[in-house]
């Protein structure tokens, strides 16, 4: 991708979390997948790390070779005209300085964004914060040596882990966000915390544009504003709507013996719209 182009997407995609709006970004697992958000109008793109795994042959949790990933970024960032995001996991390298070498080649297939988590693979145990807080540093560093001003969202992974009060984990994770920011990241990604009050308090103590998973039972757009949420993302739901709706079509087909729940309001003719050159 052009550098100046790069860069100026890198701009636009900060100045949609400056919280006047909520940023509302769908997450997308392939190239078709991104060509259709922004073909619906969505200013930025984010990818799913598990519904690219998928889509790859892998499981979700940093199990996809990075040069697979790498791939699969270049093929959205070539489709879409709008800021591509990448769901990064934890970073793709088992010490900082691989974090940075890692950061720096998935900013060259034309990401503008990432999302770092501080979490072990596969939902483990946290990192301690002082190594989640220098990967952090990592990704700016690379960041800073591209000349490319992503956007960098730290995931705070506590809400993972069932807890009988969601408060219970509220201390370490304002400690958690704002070490990551003092290191470097632009946001903040409490990942499955839904709780309203526990989530109000959250906002208010992180002084960062603050990202919710949308889902079944999550507050509406118009009541996460009201809580000062600044960015909605879909994490893996569209991709596992996607496979659902797939799932329950072929259910039909084996259990009627005809192919009527194969008709769909999306066509040939659709898909290839969204790759239409001119």
């Amino acid at each position: 991708m052009d550098h100046a182009l790069q860069v100026a997407r890198a701009q636009t995609f900060r100045r949609l979390h400056d919280r006047t709006s909520i940023l509302l970004l769908p997450n997308a697992w392939d190239a078709g997948s991104a060509a259709l958000f922004a073909r619906r109008g969505f200013a930025a793109v984010a990818t799913t790390s598990g519904g690219m795994a998928w889509s790859l042959g892998y499981a979700d949790g940093e199990c996809v070779p990075l040069a697979d990933v790498l791939a699969a970024v270049a093929r959205i960032t070539r489709a879409v005209e709008v800021p591509v995001s990448v769901d990064f996991e934890g970073g793709y390298g088992s010490a900082a300085a691989e974090v940075e070498v890692s950061v720096r080649a998935v900013i060259a297939a034309g990401a503008v964004g990432i999302n770092l988590e501080d979490g072990l693979p596969g939902h483990g145990p946290l990192r301690p914060i002082d190594e989640a807080a220098a990967r952090i540093a990592a990704a700016r560093a690379a960041a800073a040596a591209a000349g490319v001003p992503i956007f960098i969202n730290a995931r705070v992974d506590h809400w993972l882990h069932p807890a009988a009060d969601p408060a219970e984990h509220l201390p370490d994770a304002i400690a958690r966000a704002q070490a990551y920011l003092d290191a470097g990241a632009d946001g903040i990604y409490p990942l499955g915390l839904a709780d309203r009050a526990t989530l109000a308090a959250f906002i208010r103590a992180v002084a960062a544009p603050v990202n919710v998973a949308a889902g079944a039972g999550v507050p509406p757009l118009r009541e996460l504003a009201a809580l000062g949420v600044a960015r909605v993302s879909t994490a893996t739901r569209l991709a596992t709507l996607a496979l659902g709706a797939v799932d329950h079509a072929l259910r039909r087909v084996l259990d009627e013996g005809g192919f009527d729940a194969l008709a769909a309001d999306f066509s040939y003719a659709d898909a290839q719209g969204l790759f239409a050159q001119g």
